[in-house]
Order: structure tokens, then C-alpha cells, then sequence
């Protein structure tokens, strides 16, 4: 049985209190891909996604920020 997403619900909570700020630092350094795309459906079923533009686009962008190999140099 899989564990409830508590890091989606709880921005959530912080765009339900309108601080949409706080929301964004917290999708800027979210644990994976799978969390944010939780955080976008929860969004949608919660009609939620129309009121926050700029949040939407955070979740875009760092879904593609953490979907692209990593670089790194060879030691």
C-alpha cells in the first residue's frame, strides 16, 4: 500500500492560504517528479490550477528541470 503525498498536500495548504510565494520556493526544491505532478492533479481537482498562473508554470518548469539528465564532469 502506497503512502499519502504529505510534501503536495501541504503546498497545497500554502496556496489555499493564499500564499502562493511560500508555495513556489517549496516547488523550486521539491523532492521529485512524482510529488509535483501529485501537487498539479491535486491542483486540477481543486479547481485550483486557473488562480495560480505562476504556480503552474513553476510546476512545469521544475518537472522539466528534474526530468533533464543531469550533467556532470568527470573527475
Amino acid at each position: 500500500m502506497s503512502r499519502a503525498n504529505e510534501w503536495a498536500s501541504k503546498v497545497l495548504a500554502l496556496l489555499r492560504s493564499n500564499n502562493a510565494d511560500a508555495a513556489i520556493a517549496q516547488i523550486k526544491v521539491a523532492p521529485s517528479v512524482k510529488d509535483l505532478r501529485q501537487l498539479g492533479t491535486a491542483l486540477a481537482a481543486a479547481g485550483l490550477a486557473e488562480r495560480w498562473p505562476a504556480v503552474n508554470e513553476a510546476i512545469s518548469d521544475n518537472i522539466d528541470a528534474l526530468s533533464a539528465p543531469r550533467l556532470h564532469r568527470s573527475p
